[in-house]
C-alpha cells in the first residue's frame, strides 16, 4: 500500500424543485484521530424532507464525535457506529413527524474512512455510494440485498419484489412508520492511491453511467468534477431534474520528495 493522501468536497443544485432537501457533510473525528466520515441524506417531498435531511447529518456528527475507535479499527465497530447512527436518525424522524402529524422520511448513505487504509459504508433507500479505482467502478450500492431481504422475511414475490418502490409500504427510508429500515454495509481493506467513493442523491445518479462518474472523478479534483457532473446532469435533465448532491473522496498519491546530496565543488579564480 502506497501512501496517499485524501481530497474530499461536497457539491448541490436545487435543479427545478422548489427547495433543497438534500443534505451532505463531512466530518473529522473529534475522539479519533485520523477518520473521516462522508454523510449524505436525500429528504423526501412528503412532510419536512429538509428537516429529516438536517438531522441526519445532526445525529451522524453528534455518534461521530463521541466514537473512540481504540488501538485498532474494526468493520464490526464502523458497522456498529453507521447502524447506530441510522436507528437514531429513524427513531427521532418517527418523533418529529407524530410531533407535526406529518411523514417526514429520508434516504442515508454515509462512508467511514480509517487509518490502515480501510474504509466502511452503509446505505438506506436509493441514495448511492460507489467506489472507483483509477477511473474503473468497482461496487455501487443498490437494492438487491433489499429486495432478498423482503423476499425472505415478508415472504413477498419476485416479480412484486422488482416493483417494490411503487407501494409505500415497502419504502425503505428512515422515518417510514410502517417499518423499520433496512441497512445494507460493506467495506474495503486495502486502500490505496487511486481509490475514489462517491455519494449521491438520484438526482445525480440518474443521469449517468456508472464509466462516465468513474472518469470525472479521476480526472478531476472534487471540486471540477462536481461543477462538472452537475451541469451536465442539468443539461440531461432538461428542466426536469431534482436535488443533485453529491460528496466526492479521494485518494491521492503523496509526491515523493527527492533530496539532492550530491557536493558541488567549488572553483578558485587564481
Amino acid at each position: 500500500m502506497n501512501p496517499y493522501k485524501i481530497e474530499a468536497g461536497t457539491a448541490q443544485h436545487i435543479a427545478n424543485r422548489p427547495q433543497q432537501n438534500d443534505r451532505t457533510a463531512l466530518f473529522a473525528g473529534a475522539r479519533a484521530p485520523g477518520y473521516m466520515m462522508a454523510v449524505l441524506a436525500d429528504g423526501g417531498d412528503g412532510g419536512d424532507g429538509a428537516g429529516a435531511s438536517e438531522q441526519v447529518l445532526h445525529t451522524a456528527k453528534h455518534l461521530f464525535d463521541a466514537f473512540k475507535p481504540g488501538d485498532t479499527p474494526s468493520v464490526e465497530r464502523l458497522s456498529t457506529l453507521l447502524r447506530e447512527i441510522v436507528h437514531e436518525t429513524h427513531l427521532v424522524i418517527k418523533m418529529n413527524g407524530v410531533a407535526t402529524q406529518t411523514e417526514p422520511h429520508a434516504t442515508f448513505a454515509a462512508l467511514i474512512i480509517a487509518p490502515g487504509g480501510l474504509a466502511v459504508w452503509a446505505h438506506v433507500g436509493d441514495s448511492r455510494l460507489y467506489r472507483f479505482h483509477n477511473g474503473e467502478c468497482k461496487l455501487r450500492t443498490g437494492d438487491a440485498s433489499y429486495i432478498d431481504h423482503l423476499m425472505q422475511t415478508a415472504k413477498l414475490a419476485a416479480e412484486s419484489a422488482q416493483h417494490h418502490r411503487h407501494s409505500k409500504l415497502l419504502v425503505n427510508e428512515l422515518g417510514n412508520s410502517r417499518k423499520e429500515p433496512f441497512i445494507a454495509s460493506g467495506s474495503h481493506a486495502g486502500l490505496d492511491a487511486g481509490d475514489s467513493f462517491l455519494l449521491c442523491s438520484d438526482g445525480l445518479w440518474h443521469f449517468f453511467t456508472d464509466a462516465e462518474l468513474g472518469a470525472a472523478i479521476a480526472r478531476n479534483a472534487p471540486r471540477q468534477a462536481s461543477e462538472l457532473l452537475i451541469n451536465k446532469a442539468g443539461e440531461r435533465a432538461e428542466g426536469k431534474g431534482g436535488n443533485c448532491t453529491m460528496a466526492i473522496v479521494r485518494l491521492v498519491r503523496v509526491p515523493e520528495v527527492v533530496v539532492d546530496y550530491s557536493v558541488k565543488k567549488m572553483g578558485r579564480a587564481v
